[in-house]
């Protein structure tokens, strides 16, 4: 190692953050004490207690990044702009710039006092209690592509139209920029989608772009979400991708480096089915069942198998956020793209 070389890339520079802090958000106050989150691979995240209370910083991360990535500008905005709508957001505070104090551009938001759910079975808790974490979960999921973008001031937050057409080509890119070994199934994969996608229908909505469990808080004594975290995907898009998305999670095993329900008898834990699950949801919003939901459920694998190549190529490169996870998922990229292939040659 070289003198100039960072042991912890992703350590702070606390006395120029509390002066950043302190004239930037009223009532900072002095930086007590930094812990960084362990959880997540993307954008790290700290926890800030300070004089004035305990704050979220989350930022992005240090060495070369892919292009269009990491952009903590727009969940910095998209968060804002829900401030007041049905979609619960943790309250926004400061966005800094690229020249900021840590070196890179980062927002803080208010530290919001919950339960994370990190395991989808949601283990010791009564199946009355799990029923209703999903339901309220399928509840802010509709609400969440109910929102009238243009009157939040999101209306230019995405391309209109073509959205599986536009994510297709953007992950493929993404992929191929962090390949390391050939993985024929992706390649298979790609292609399929690229000959399958049935075109645009005319939804447009706000997506979330990685909703799960364990991307929001729910309240410490009841089932309610009290926000969504992790927009970093956020963009106008097809509603059906965040609910097929969530819906990925009922099929991925159950184990390693997957929080999936496959293999669970979810029937006996009180877990809605899939079906089930998109029926609440489509009531919810009054349209019909889908029908592309093989595509859309393909879709989901591939381009969650292209953001944890993502991730694997990063830890390669010495600059994931947790790197020994990161290192961890090396096979689930293979993993997926064989489940997509298998799901599209059943049809279901």
């Amino acid at each position: 190692m070289t003198g100039s070389e960072n042991p912890n890339p992703h350590a702070l520079d606390r006395q120029a953050l509390e002066g950043e802090l302190a004239n930037a958000i009223a009532g900072f106050g002095r930086l007590l004490n930094v812990e960084k989150f362990s959880g997540g691979q993307s954008n790290p995240t700290y926890r800030l207690k300070a004089e004035g209370g305990d704050f979220v910083l989350r930022a992005k991360p240090p060495g070369k990044l892919l292009a269009s990535a990491h952009q903590v500008d727009r969940e910095y905005r998209v968060m804002k702009a829900l401030a007041d709508t049905d979609v619960p957001v943790p309250e926004m505070l400061y966005l800094s710039g690229e020249d900021s104090s840590i070196g890179r551009m980062f927002f803080v938001m208010r530290f919001v006092e919950g339960r994370i759910i990190w395991d989808p079975v949601v283990p010791d808790v009564s199946n009355e209690e799990r029923a209703g974490l999903y339901d309220n979960m399928n509840k802010t999921l509709a609400a969440l592509h109910s929102v009238d973008v243009d009157a939040v001031g999101l209306g230019d937050y995405g391309k209109p139209g073509s959205y599986f057409e536009r994510q297709i080509n953007r992950w493929a890119k993404q992929y191929r920029a962090s390949e390391i070994d050939k993985i024929e199934d992706m390649d298979w994969l790609i292609d399929w989608l690229e000959k399958h996608d049935s075109g645009d229908d005319g939804q447009v909505s706000l997506v979330h772009g990685d909703f799960r469990i364990d991307n929001m808080i729910f309240a410490n004594d009841d089932v309610n979400v009290l926000a969504i975290l992790d927009w970093e995907l956020s963009t106008l898009g097809h509603p059906l991708a965040d609910l097929a998305y969530q819906c990925m999670h009922w099929r991925l095993p159950h184990k390693g480096s997957f929080r999936g329900l496959g293999g669970v008898d979810r029937a006996s834990l009180g877990l809605p089915s899939e079906a089930d699950y998109v029926r609440d949801y489509c009531s919810r919003r009054g349209i019909d069942k889908p029908s592309n939901w093989v595509f859309a459920l393909a879709f989901s694998f591939f381009r969650a198998a292209a953001i944890v190549q993502g991730v694997v190529k990063r830890a390669a490169d010495g600059n994931a956020s947790n790197p020994e996870k990161a290192r961890a998922l090396a096979d689930a990229v293979p993993l997926m793209a064989r489940m997509a292939r298998d799901l599209v040659n059943k049809g279901e």
